[in-house]
C-alpha cells in the first residue's frame, strides 16, 4: 500500500464531500447498505430479553445487523441503563440524566447469556459520566457474574473512555476479558463535531494503556465512515490505531438512524473498505473487519477465534483481513 504522500485513490474517491440524504429515505440508498430484517426473529429475542429487564445496544442504537445476530442468538448487552451523559450527534442511544445503577444488573446479564446458550458475550454501556467510577465497577461486575455462571464463556467489553482516568480502566482488566475494545468513532478533524465530550488523544491513550496493562488481552477498536471524512485522514487513522498496539479494528459505514442525527455526507463504495482493510494489514493490525455493514461486535466471535488460533500456532499478529458484503 502506498504511503499517504504517494497513495493511490481509492476506487471512487471524490475530492468533494457529497451530502447524502439519511435513512429517511431509503430508496436514496445505495445498494449495498439496503437491509433486510427478519422481524420473526428480533420479536423472539426482544421478548426474552425484555423478561430479564434488559437492554441491547442492537436496538438502542438501530444496528442494520440486529436481525442477523439475533438469529443466531448472539447479542451485545448494553449495561448501566440506556440513556447516555454525552450527546454523540452520530447515535440514536437516548440522552439525559441516567437512572441509579442497579445492583442487580451483572446477574441479569449472566442469566440471559446462560438462557441463550452464549459461548461469547459482549458487553457495552451509555457513558455514565456521571459516576465516580465512569461505570468501570458495572463492567467488572458482569464480567465476573458471566464468568461465574458460565466458566468456558469469552467475554468481550466495548467500554466508555472512563475520562481518560487510568484506574477505571484497570478495575475493568482486572477481571480478565477476552477482548477490551473502546471505539474512536471517527478521524481526528471530526471528533468535535460529531463526539463532543471525547477526543482523540484521549481515546488512543486509552487503547495504549488496556494494551500496556493486559498485554495478553485482544486489544480492538472501531470507526465509521461517511461523517465527512477524507480518504487521507482515514489511512492516518489507521496508522494510530496500528500505533496504539490494536489486534483488530472494524471499518463501517455509518447509517443515520434518525432524522436527529447528523447526516451521511457520503456511502463509500464496497471496493474503498477492500483498499482500508489491506492497508490496515501492511500496518501490522491482527484483523481488519471492513465493510458497509460492519459493527464493532460484527462476527465478534469469529474474529476472537481467529486471532487465539493465530497465537496458538505461534503467530502473534495473523494480519488477516475480512470484507464483509451482504449476499444478493
Amino acid at each position: 500500500m502506498p504511503s499517504c504522500a504517494s497513495r493511490a485513490p481509492v476506487p471512487g474517491e471524490d475530492t468533494q464531500e457529497k451530502t447524502v440524504e439519511g435513512r429517511g429515505s431509503s430508496s436514496r440508498l445505495p445498494a449495498w447498505v439496503h437491509v433486510r430484517r427478519d422481524h420473526g426473529c428480533l420479536h423472539e429475542m426482544k421478548a426474552l430479553l425484555r423478561g430479564c429487564g434488559l437492554s441491547t445496544v442492537c436496538e438502542e442504537a438501530r444496528c442494520p445487523n440486529a436481525s442477523l445476530c439475533f438469529a443466531n442468538k448472539t447479542a451485545t448487552f448494553l449495561i448501566l441503563g440506556d440513556v447516555c451523559t454525552r450527546a454523540c450527534r452520530f447515535c440514536g442511544v437516548a440522552k439525559g440524566v441516567p437512572a441509579p445503577v442497579d445492583p442487580t444488573e451483572p446477574a441479569r446479564v449472566a442469566r440471559a447469556a446462560r438462557m441463550l446458550g452464549l459461548e461469547h458475550v459482549v458487553i457495552t454501556s451509555v457513558t455514565r459520566d456521571d459516576l465516580e467510577d465512569k461505570g468501570a465497577r458495572a463492567f467488572a461486575r458482569t464480567i465476573r457474574a458471566i464468568k461465574d455462571s458460565i466458566p468456558a464463556c469469552t467475554v468481550e467489553v466495548l467500554t466508555p473512555d472512563f475520562g481518560g482516568l487510568r484506574d477505571p480502566l484497570s478495575l475493568v482488566l482486572s477481571e480478565r476479558p477476552d477482548v477490551f475494545g473502546h471505539n474512536v468513532e471517527t478521524v481526528g478533524r471530526l471528533q468535535e463535531k460529531v463526539r463532543p465530550g471525547a477526543d482523540l488523544g484521549r481515546s488512543l491513550g486509552l487503547l495504549e494503556a488496556a494494551r500496556e496493562l493486559a498485554p495478553h488481552t485482544v486489544v480492538k477498536s472501531g470507526f465509521m465512515v461517511g461523517l465527512g471524512e477524507r480518504a487521507d485522514e482515514i489511512e492516518d487513522l489507521l496508522r494510530s490505531l496500528a500505533g496504539a498496539g490494536c489486534d483488530i479494528v472494524t471499518i463501517g459505514q455509518y447509517l443515520r438512524p434518525s432524522m436527529r442525527q447528523v447526516e451521511v455526507r457520503r456511502y463509500w463504495e464496497p471496493e474503498a473498505f477492500e483498499t482500508w482493510a489491506g492497508l490496515a494489514k501492511s500496518l501490522g493490525i491482527g484483523y481488519c473487519v471492513a465493510g458497509p455493514l460492519v459493527r464493532s461486535s460484527f462476527r465478534a466471535r469469529e474474529t476472537l477465534d481467529d486471532i487465539r488460533t493465530a497465537r496458538g500456532s505461534g503467530d502473534r499478529s495473523p494480519t488477516k483481513e475480512k470484507v464483509w458484503r451482504r449476499s444478493g
